[in-house]
């Protein structure tokens, strides 16, 4: 048996291989993925579940935001009511007046800390419970009181008690509306309700907290101290973050606290006082998925990468298979070792769709073909036969009249009153008429005759195969047409009137095209002349 020669292994050829191309850029492109992957997908992760912790803390704090400023919008009812139910004559009655406050004050919880009435010039008229001796003139609230309006004051110490107090206040008006004192109620931050939500909730397991940021006076009051107490704001440069939000700006971010801290923030506004509330998180607690996820794609990235390179390779060479012993069958080819015949076809794989694609191709080709064919011989704008047409069916019909020995009629139809409705409406109305012109004409002319638009305004009709009553059928097509157009057009709102003068051509078998058209055009303009809306016939 003969034997069969291998042909030694040739590295050069196993280097050049596509398949080997394909091994070592899939191999780059994993280890490369890898690569990015880590840094990629943990700055994704980063910044998809930063969007997420900065939604829940924007709840939070909008949840506590809202809290504090409903318990701030009762305060201030209540003070308005009890400013509205301030009886006038007793503003000149100290002792009456400071029981009237002593009855109101033991029947609210409210205004815990003092509840006072100031004169117009800012003189303690009476309070309660601790009788106090203070100018109030130079304080903003008795101020706003005095102007007529209630207003929310800035946070301060109380000088007795050392415990942050917030006042507020309402104008004594009397029935004439004139403001005669003001009311002043004040509470203590921590201790009358207002701030329990600020103070009860938590933000993340433990480092997390929430600040009400009091932006007039720069002071905050911190939800993780043990005690309310009033702390100055971090001077501007130190935290970014806060700097905008003292600016104005309400919403989350990321931030450099004034401990060089990295958290997530988010800012609520407290609209009814003009505060907002802080719920910020370390972001070392809001994104520890983060770094147990770093140190899943390291241990998971030599995996991938051992495991995608053992299995490529065999991948690789069972798809490649059939081109490998195609090329072996060519090669064998060219050393004259087997007859040349077709190289077999395994799967249909690109080349295939190539040749599908250019089936598809074939067929839209014909597809336009047959679309210039119609545009060669119709005209755009009315679908009816053009010039070109015309003359070949012409052409035809002349020659059949000679064969049968019948005669053959030619309208030309020239619009009258066109020129004016373009001239005035513009092109777009004109080609409206001249559509619907066309829809009127192919409504009265016969299916066997041609219809035909030859220029911008003129129709032409062929008749053939006319009889012995050829003048008699000419003159009724001719009266149809100009009666089609009898009825006014509607063009955008505007009614339009358009005639016809039609020049009418009889001719036979002898006749030639052009000698047809050319009477045709000759006596048409001879209706013109006559009065237009009227047809002339001339028999050659």
């Amino acid at each position: 048996m003969p034997k069969h020669h291998h042909p030694p292994l040739d590295f050069t050829r196993i280097a050049n291989s596509v398949v080997t191309r394909l091994l070592l850029l899939a191999l780059c492109m994993v280890i490369f993925g890898a690569v990015v992957r880590y840094f990629v997908l943990t700055n994704f992760l980063r910044e998809d579940l930063s969007a997420v912790v900065e939604g829940q803390q924007l709840t939070l704090a909008t949840y506590v935001a809202r809290d504090i400023d409903y318990k701030i919008v009762q305060r201030q009812l209540m003070l308005d009511r009890l400013a509205d139910s301030v009886p006038v004559e007793l503003l000149t009655q100290p002792q009456q007046l400071q029981a009237w406050l002593k009855e109101r004050y033991e029947y609210q919880t409210l205004f815990t800390a003092d509840l006072l009435i100031a004169s117009p010039t800012g003189r303690l008229l009476a309070n309660y419970p601790e009788p106090v001796n203070i100018d109030y003139a130079a304080h903003d609230y008795v101020r706003a009181g005095l102007a007529g309006r209630s207003l929310i004051g800035q946070p301060a110490l109380d000088k007795v008690t050392h415990e942050p107090i917030l006042p507020m206040s309402a104008p004594i008006k009397n029935a004439a509306g004139d403001v005669q004192a003001v009311l002043v109620g004040v509470s203590v931050l921590g201790t009358t309700g207002l701030l329990d939500s600020l103070l009860q909730s938590r933000v993340g397991d433990a480092t997390g907290d929430f600040l009400l940021v009091f932006p007039e006076s720069h002071v905050f009051i911190e939800s993780s101290s043990r005690d309310v107490q009033l702390k100055p704001t971090s001077p501007p440069g130190a935290n970014t973050l806060h700097d905008r939000a003292m600016a104005g700006f309400r919403g989350t971010g990321l931030t450099l606290n004034s401990q060089g801290v990295e958290e997530v923030a988010a800012i609520s506004a407290v609209p009814s006082a003009g505060w907002y509330i802080v719920a910020r998180l370390p972001t070392s607690e809001a994104f520890a998925t983060v770094t147990r996820t770093q140190h899943f794609l390291i241990k998971g990235a030599f995996l991938s990468i051992l495991f995608f390179a053992t299995f490529a390779s065999i991948g690789l060479y069972f798809v490649f298979r059939h081109l490998f012993r195609a090329t072996a069958q060519a090669d064998r080819m060219t050393r004259d070792e087997i007859p040349l015949a077709p190289l077999p076809v395994v799967r249909n794989d690109e080349v295939g769709h190539l040749i599908s694609a250019f089936n598809r191709l074939l067929v839209k080709l014909n597809d336009k073909q047959d679309e210039l064919k119609k545009i060669a011989h119709h005209d755009t704008l009315t679908g009816l036969t053009n010039r070109h047409h015309l003359s070949g069916q012409l052409r035809q019909v002349l020659a059949q009249a000679r064969r049968s020995e019948t005669q053959v009629g030619l309208l030309f139809m020239d619009l009258d009153g066109f020129k004016h409705i373009n001239d005035t409406l513009g092109h777009e109305a004109g080609d409206e008429v001249l559509r619907q012109v066309a829809r009127r004409f192919s409504s009265v002319v016969r299916e066997s005759d041609t219809l035909a638009r030859i220029g911008g305004d003129e129709f032409v009709v062929l008749l053939s195969d006319l009889g012995d009553h050829a003048e008699e059928t000419l003159s009724s097509v001719a009266t149809h047409c100009i009666d089609a157009l009898s009825a006014p057009f509607f063009i955008s709102g505007t009614v339009c009137i358009v005639g016809v003068s039609i020049g009418i051509a009889l001719g036979n078998g002898q006749s030639s095209a052009d000698t047809l058209l050319l009477a045709a055009d000759r006596v048409m303009y001879q209706a013109k002349k006559t009065g237009r809306g009227r047809y002339v016939t001339y028999k050659l």
